[in-house]
């Protein structure tokens, strides 16, 4: 087999930029594309970018004859790395210069080519859509239609019409010209507010205004209803409102709350504003047990409302209106103006299709919501599908006016066309996404959220939770839940998609599609996470019923595929058991068909979502990571990297074993020859210990954190492993990965224990120290002992200012007690100890700041690339030790290391190195 170069990724990344800006892009919503449409474990945009970059890019040391040295090899790799770190920026998504300069050096790599990319389950897009924001052509697939859907309108659509001006009339005008998406986007604004009126027109008399008490019209944000049960005491079997809380808005000055009583056999609703707001005992009356009866007290069984429900007999209670005010929200009781209002009969044509019974995930099969319409009042379905309706409508307009701008008459969008037809279909698209995104906030299970006074869409999680208490918006004003509001988020989604570069989606299962020539990277299903077909299913009714004949290849099944989905579904394949089995084979013909097809002189990509659950106290993980690597492996896969990427908090650390840290975990695997030999277990071990140290090192030096180097020591330990074609227990069993993780682990615990003796005698005193008693006193004569054995002494250590002996008692010196301000030029003996523990402390204390301005004095005295290997060592040892506090210390010293040497470099009027611990008196640039 040919010895092909060796890419960046799997030598090094900065990951601490990758996920600081993977994280950082949770929180931005206007115009991210996940805002054209929902889909779940979507992976972060600065992570796929990053990940084909480095994919596709070479090694600095594949390519010799350019960088001969090991110098010019990481100088090459820090530039590369500095462009990966504005590349990642989502500020820069969209910046020319930036991804010109990204493609050349993929031309570079590639022989003057950009390579062709493909995601099998493409899912939300996020892979395919960078691939083509680096230029590249991009494949999507997915046996999803949903995701077959959303992928078409990221990537597959916008490039067909780039540059062209709105059709709808009077438009073209406004402005001289229209680059991009943006004639487009104008378009589906248009329509959609041609649509948002027309509704309004035939519908409107359904929305009522309401009446403030000053007797002023205000238009109406939301209703706010309560599901109802007749009680079971025959004494008084009322209709009971179940609740979770009264309350409605906890806002200070306008505070407001529902006050519920009976008055003749009924339940009267009366909206409070006094600031005591309901009796805390009896906030609510509903909870996972059950409810009780605002009438008597009557407890009543969680099983009662189950059948009561499931029976037919289950209604709902309008408790309050929201309105806007002049300064806010206007809390108003119920009127039978507004009740009269919302009692409209069901229509006929709503969408068809089943809910699958999935419990902890579909809660709402146990209360006879077993059809998806029913998860609607009859005036929402009453308004969806009139807007459904009129995406159709809107369709023919659009066609028209497109004939009539000059457009020619040519295929259908789905049959490749670009004349008017095809534009018209492509505004309909985007119009019924509009449609089916106004479904996951106008329907019966959305909440009233009290500490934002807003209603919350269904989908916060991977599930469709029963809602008791639900907040009905209206469609057709400017919060959230208006149709042109959705619409909005969508357009601003449009705006900012790449549209140049060709474009491929369809429907395809990954086991049996066509791999040739392709480069790919993916986001597979992950074992028995998320079941997104069935949670599908709630979006994809309605884009049928919308564009049953607009996109009618793509929605021509009743619901999404079932029975083929990569899922380990126990309720659909026979218990644990069979779904495990169903998964692993799934799984393992899918990546022995891309070895097969696929390029081999570019190394697959894989993404792997960890859960925190996923850990284990050895350092392993659980079925879904073994089954991950089993299946690369014996789809004839070699693991040569591993990578977590993670998309929470900087400080997200679980101390409960060492491979429990990322979000998610990027493997770069090769194709392994098939005349690949086998071992035994004492010659794997043997290959482990020769191999593992120095790529360990390499990785310490490098730019990754602390807290991910257990996790990315496992991409050149499983390496190893995964080169053989089996390796063999002295039994003569096959080894598995669970074992070999466990290795990989031991070895690096003696990678890093063997730094120690190279510490200066007080640090190797005070990690042995730390080892066994922390930051706790223990006998002086203990610490006598040990003082000697490790060439040093108590007095020593106190001069050295990192310990205290007194009254036959002895200690270390805490992070606390070494934060403050320390002058490094008059310290009588600074240790590796004394000098990583304070800068720890002051970074945690004071910021990267001060402890930069300490680097050029602490050089003087100790080993600067000493510190950084404590640091690794003694969050090690705080992980062992689950003491989180101090790994979260130890971590944030070592992950800003890179930055704070630059400003040290600052502070010491130094030109720039290119290794990452820095001496500050060298030459060079």
């Amino acid at each position: 087999m040919a010895p092909y170069k060796k890419k960046l990724i799997e030598t090094s990344l900065p990951l601490e930029a990758i996920n600081a800006e993977a994280s950082r892009e949770k929180s931005i919503r206007h115009g991210h594309p996940s805002t054209l449409h929902l889909y779940w474990a979507r992976r972060p945009l600065a992570a796929a970018r990053a990940v084909l970059f480095a994919q596709l890019v070479d090694d600095p040391a594949s390519r010799p004859a350019e960088f001969p040295t090991v110098e010019e090899q990481d100088a090459e790799r820090a530039r590369l790395h500095r462009l990966l770190e504005q590349l990642v920026i989502w500020e820069n998504s969209n910046d020319e210069t930036l991804l010109s300069q990204a493609r050349a050096e993929i031309r570079k790599s590639n022989n003057g080519e950009l390579p062709a990319v493909l995601d099998p389950f493409a899912g939300g897009g996020a892979i395919p859509l960078e691939a083509q924001r680096l230029g590249l052509e991009a494949h999507a697939s997915d046996l999803n239609p949903l995701a077959v859907l959303i992928n078409k309108a990221l990537i597959e659509i916008p490039p067909k019409f780039t540059g062209r001006a709105p059709v709808f009339p009077g438009r073209a005008e406004t402005r001289n010209g229209w680059s991009g998406a943006e004639g487009l986007a104008e378009d589906v604004r248009a329509y959609g507010q041609w649509m948002r009126d027309e509704a309004e027109r035939r519908i409107g008399h359904i929305y009522p205004k309401a009446t403030s008490s000053d007797g002023t019209t205000r238009a109406v944000i939301a209703w706010i209803w309560a599901r109802t049960v007749k009680s079971p005491n025959p004494a008084n079997p009322i209709e009971i409102p179940l609740v979770r809380s009264w309350w409605l808005s906890k806002k200070k000055g306008n505070e407001a709350w529902i006050r519920a009583e009976v008055v003749n056999g009924e339940v009267r609703y009366e909206v409070r504003h006094d600031a005591g707001g309901p009796n805390p005992d009896a906030d609510g009356t509903v909870n996972r047990q059950g409810a009780i009866s605002i009438a008597d007290g009557t407890p009543i069984d969680l099983n009662y409302i189950r059948a009561e429900a499931r029976a037919g007999r289950m209604g709902a209670q309008l408790m309050a209106v929201v309105a806007e005010g002049d300064r806010g929200r206007l809390f108003l009781s119920p009127t039978t103006e507004q009740r009269d209002a919302a009692d409209v009969a069901r229509p006929n044509d709503v969408p068809l299709g089943e809910i699958f019974d999935w419990p902890g995930r579909i809660n709402v099969y146990r209360y006879g919501m077993t059809e998806w319409a029913d998860l609607f009042t009859n005036r929402q379905l009453v308004t969806l599908t009139t807007l459904s309706d009129l995406v159709s409508e809107a369709r023919s307009r659009a066609f028209e006016d497109a004939v009539a701008a000059g457009l020619a008459h040519q295929d259908s969008l789905q049959d490749g066309g670009m004349g008017a037809e095809a534009y018209a279909d492509a505004v309909a698209t985007y119009l019924a996404f509009g449609v089916s995104r106004l479904t996951d906030i106008s329907n019966s299970l959305c909440r009233w959220e009290v500490s934002k006074t807003q209603v919350r869409n269904l989908f916060g999680r991977q599930a469709i939770p029963m809602v008791w208490d639900f907040a009905e918006t209206m469609p057709f004003g400017t919060a959230a839940g208006g149709f042109t509001v959705s619409l909005g988020s969508l357009l601003k989604a449009l705006l900012r998609l790449p549209v140049e570069g060709a474009a491929f989606v369809r429907q395809a299962d990954a086991a049996s599609r066509d791999y040739s020539g392709l480069v790919v990277s993916t986001d597979p299903p992950y074992y028995d996470n998320i079941g997104y077909s069935d949670l599908s299913d709630f979006f994809y009714v309605w884009l049928r019923r919308s564009l049953s004949t607009i996109q009618s290849k793509t929605v021509g099944t009743m619901l999404t595929p079932k029975s083929e989905e990569l899922v380990a579904n126990p309720y659909r394949h026979n218990g644990r058991a069979g779904a495990e089995r169903f998964f692993i084979d799934g799984f393992n013909s899918v990546f022995a068909r891309v070895r097969d097809g696929a390029r081999p002189d570019i190394p697959l990509t894989v993404y792997y979502a960890y859960k925190q659950q996923d850990s284990s106290a050895d350092g392993t993980s659980s079925t879904g990571w073994h089954t991950l690597l089993d299946g690369l492996i014996d789809g004839g896969w070699e693991i040569t990297a591993t990578w977590p990427m993670r998309t929470e908090t900087g400080n997200r650390l679980i101390a409960s074993g060492s491979n429990a840290l990322a979000s998610s975990i990027v493997l770069a695997c090769r194709p392994r020859p098939t005349a690949a030999p086998a071992t035994t277990r004492r010659a794997f071990v043997a290959a482990l210990k020769s191999e593992l140290p120095a790529a360990l090192r390499t990785l310490m030096q490098g730019t990754i954190a602390p807290v991910d180097l257990a996790q990315a020591a496992i991409g050149p330990g499983i390496s190893v492993f995964s080169r053989y074609s089996r390796v063999r227990e002295a039994d003569g069993s096959d080894m598995s990965v669970k074992d070999a993780l466990l290795l990989v682990n031991a070895t690096l615990d003696e990678v890093i224990g063997e730094q120690e003796a190279d510490f200066d005698p007080d640090t190797r005193f005070a990690v042995k120290w730390y080892r066994q008693y922390g930051w706790m006193q223990e006998n002086s004569g203990i610490a006598d002992q040990l003082a000697r054995s490790s060439d040093t002494s108590i007095g020593a250590l106190e001069r050295g200012g990192i310990f205290e002996a007194r009254g036959g008692k002895a200690r270390l010196l805490s992070p606390t007690q070494l934060e403050d301000a320390w002058d490094v030029s008059a310290d009588e003996r600074v240790s590796v100890w004394e000098a990583t523990v304070r800068l720890a402390a002051v970074m945690a204390k004071h910021g990267a700041d001060q402890v930069a301005s300490l680097l050029p004095s602490v050089q003087t005295r100790v080993n600067l690339d000493a510190v950084k290997e404590l640091g690794f060592l003694l969050f090690h040892e705080a992980e062992k030790k689950h003491d989180t506090k101090d790994a979260i210390l130890f971590n944030g010293l070592v992950s800003a290391w890179g930055d704070v040497n630059e400003q040290a470099r600052k502070h010491a009027g130094s030109p720039r190195a290119v290794q990452q611990a820095f001496d500050f008196d060298e030459d060079g640039d």
